[in-house]
């Protein structure tokens, strides 16, 4: 057989396996990342049928896809969203990093990943799916409750500081070191607070300049700026995921609009890929020996991750009811932690990440819309 054919079909029945879980998913409610992971464990080195062909093919995908869910994050505020998101979510935000993000990181430290590999399992357990948490609150019909925006502004603080954490994560993943990766932190942070000055102030008129009245010249535009920036970032040592999310922050207004509905379906297509990748890079041998870390995580930072949305409910005047459904709904991980976490096992600072990483997404994307569902149900009197 040859090797193109091969690879058809191996990438033919990689994306029909994707959309009959995907399928599976939506008939039971759940978000289907759990099932995309599985889907990479079975594919990937000591899984049931190991690809052959494909997986050079799938690597770059899934490179393509992590670009795209950053870019289209960036899309979803303006740079003057950011901006009074920060200031209205910053004290239930800061609860919410501290409760979440220090468990993580020190049981990475516990598990010997030293400082700076630890700092990626924080980043794995501190910061809730946008995507499962989104789709919950439509499914459940939360979207006009009372304590709807705090849920959002939590949202939207943890996106901000996935613009900080991501830098600062990725040149150390490329530099090895925080103080070698000094330079590229710091490019990448005045990056973000430049591109917000300049969005807030010229977004509109930049946006409406680049607007056309075709959809293929909108999409071939905003895809082409985004992997020329992301491009650029990777070649002076920051995130390529940096680059595009600035990207997404940079377009605003009507060309925001038309750019998320032209990439959305490239979005879940290769987003879907960039997940199987990463059940590809684990062996799922490995998942019984660190079961007992992922279900002692799970439990720990479901709690916390509860508490911190109770305890911003509670700040907003939001009642029991109200406090109980804000907490379940953040409780889901799922789409950035595996962002954060690929980037701790492709830079190789912590051994054993990956495992611990994909079990641990594993338990708190399927577990977060049961919370929901079950926390989310009137007490019985």
């Amino acid at each position: 057989m040859s090797q193109t054919a091969l690879l058809f079909l191996e990438l033919g029945a990689v994306v029909l396996l994707l959309g009959v879980m995907a399928r599976v998913a939506v008939r039971y409610g759940l978000s289907p990342i759990p099932f995309y992971l599985l889907g990479g464990l079975a594919f990937g080195d000591g899984g049931l049928v190991p690809l052959v062909t494909s997986e050079e093919f799938i690597d770059t995908g899934a490179e393509f896809g992590v670009i795209l869910l950053l870019v289209m994050l960036g899309l979803e505020y303006s740079a003057d969203e950011l901006v009074a998101g920060m200031k209205t979510s910053a004290r239930a935000g800061f609860v919410d990093l501290f409760l979440n993000f220090t468990p993580g990181y020190a049981a990475g430290l516990l598990l010997g990943f030293g400082p700076l590999g630890s700092l990626y399992l924080g980043g794995v357990t501190y910061i809730s799916s946008s995507g499962v948490v989104a789709k919950l609150l439509g499914d459940l019909g939360w979207t006009a409750n009372r304590e709807t925006p705090v849920v959002l502004s939590i949202l939207v603080f943890e996106d901000l500081a996935m613009a900080v954490l991501l830098p600062v994560l990725g040149a150390v993943a490329v530099g090895g070191t925080v103080l070698s990766a000094t330079g590229s932190i710091l490019a990448a942070l005045t990056a973000v607070v430049v591109i917000i000055i300049v969005a807030s102030r010229h977004g509109d008129r930049l946006s409406r300049m680049a607007l056309s009245s075709s959809d293929e010249v909108n999409l071939l535009t905003v895809l082409g700026i985004t992997l020329l920036v992301a491009g650029a970032a990777e070649q002076i040592h920051v995130s390529a995921a940096v680059g595009a999310f600035l990207v997404g922050i940079g377009v605003s207004g009507e060309a925001a609009h038309h750019a998320k509905g032209l990439l959305t379906p490239l979005r879940d297509l290769f987003a879907a890929v960039f997940f199987v990748f990463f059940g590809l890079s684990i062996d799922p041998r490995q998942l019984p020996s660190v079961a007992l870390v992922v279900v002692a995580l799970a439990l720990v930072t479901g709690a916390t991750k509860f508490a911190s949305g109770w305890w911003a409910a509670k700040a907003a005047g939001i009642g029991s009811r109200g406090r109980r459904r804000t907490g379940a709904a953040l409780v889901a991980r799922g789409e950035f932690s595996i962002v954060i976490a690929g980037l701790g096992v492709s830079a190789g600072v912590a051994e054993g990440l990956g495992p611990i990483a994909a079990g641990y997404i594993l338990v708190m994307a399927t577990m977060g819309p049961i919370v929901a569902r079950v926390l989310g149900k009137p007490a019985i009197s």
